[in-house]
C-alpha cells in the first residue's frame, strides 16, 4: 500500500510539508511515561511565554481551517486541541503507549501527529476531497458522511480515516491494545515546517527504536515526492 496527498492538495496548500513513519512491532504492554516528560516539559515552556493560539504553527493551521471554510475556533487542529487540553490540565491522557508518546511529541513541536492501525486501512491511503459517499466510524460507534469537498483521509473502501483533515481520527482504526503494524503522519504549514518536520519525524523513529526496538522507515513527502510506499 502507499500514502500520498492528492495534486489537488498540493495545488491548494503548496505550504504543505508532511512527513511519515511507517512501523511494525507496536505492543501495548511498555510503560512509556518516563519518557514522555521532556516532551511535556517542551510544551510547558512554550505556553508559558504563549497560549497555543498565538504559536506559529497552530496560526498556520488556523488559516487553512478558514480557508477549508471552517471556524478555526470551533473546528481546531489535533495538535491544538492536545495543546488546549495539556494548558488546562498539566497532563494528557493515558490512552496506550504509542498513541501516548505521539500526542506527547505533538505538543512538544505543536504539530498535528497521526497514528493509523494499517491492519484496519484497506488498499492505499490518500488525504483527498470527499465525494460525499465516504463512510467515518466516530468513536462513540456511529457512522457519519463527510460533505463533499471536505478534506478527509480515505482508503481504497470508502472509508474516512479522519476529518476535517487534522481535526479528528476515525475509529476504526485507532490504536488499539492488538495494534502492530502503523503508519504516523505529521503534517505542518508554518514557514519553518521544512526544518521542523523533519526532526520531529527523527525524534518519533528514534523513540520507536529506543522503547521498541524497531526500525522505523521514514521520508519527508513533497509536491514533486507525493509517495510513501508503505512496504517495499
Amino acid at each position: 500500500m502507499y500514502f500520498r496527498h492528492s495534486d489537488d492538495m498540493w495545488s491548494e496548500f503548496p505550504e504543505l510539508v508532511p512527513g511519515v513513519v511507517f512501523a511494525e512491532g507496536i505492543t501495548a504492554d511498555i510503560d512509556v511515561v518516563g519518557r514522555l516528560s521532556g516532551f511535556h516539559a517542551i510544551a510547558e515552556k512554550r505556553l508559558e511565554k504563549s497560549p497555543e493560539g498565538e504559536m506559529p504553527e497552530i496560526q498556520a493551521w488556523r488559516r487553512v481551517f478558514a480557508k477549508m471554510g471552517l471556524k478555526p475556533t470551533q473546528y481546531r487542529c489535533a495538535s491544538e486541541a492536545l495543546l488546549r487540553r495539556f494548558r488546562q490540565e498539566k497532563s494528557l491522557p493515558q490512552l496506550h503507549p504509542l498513541v501516548d508518546l505521539c500526542n506527547a511529541v505533538s505538543i512538544a513541536f505543536a504539530t498535528p501527529v497521526a497514528v493509523f492501525d494499517l491492519a484496519k486501512i484497506s488498499g492505499d491511503l490518500e488525504v483527498r476531497h470527499a465525494t460525499g459517499r465516504e463512510s467515518y466510524l466516530t468513536f462513540a460507534g456511529e457512522t457519519e458522511h463527510p460533505e463533499p469537498g471536505e478534506v478527509i483521509f480515505a482508503d481504497g473502501a470508502g472509508r474516512a480515516h479522519a476529518r476535517r483533515w487534522t481535526n479528528r481520527q476515525s475509529g476504526v482504526s485507532a490504536v488499539r491494545g492488538d495494534t502492530r503494524s502503523v503508519l504516523i503522519v505529521a503534517e505542518a504549514m508554518h514557514q519553518g515546517a521544512g526544518g521542523d518536520v523533519p526532526r520531529l519525524i527523527e525524534t518519533i523513529a528514534r523513540e520507536l527504536a529506543a522503547i521498541w526496538a524497531i526500525s522505523a522507515k521514514t521520508a519527508l513527502l513533497s509536491r514533486a515526492s507525493p509517495r510513501f510506499d508503505v512496504q517495499g
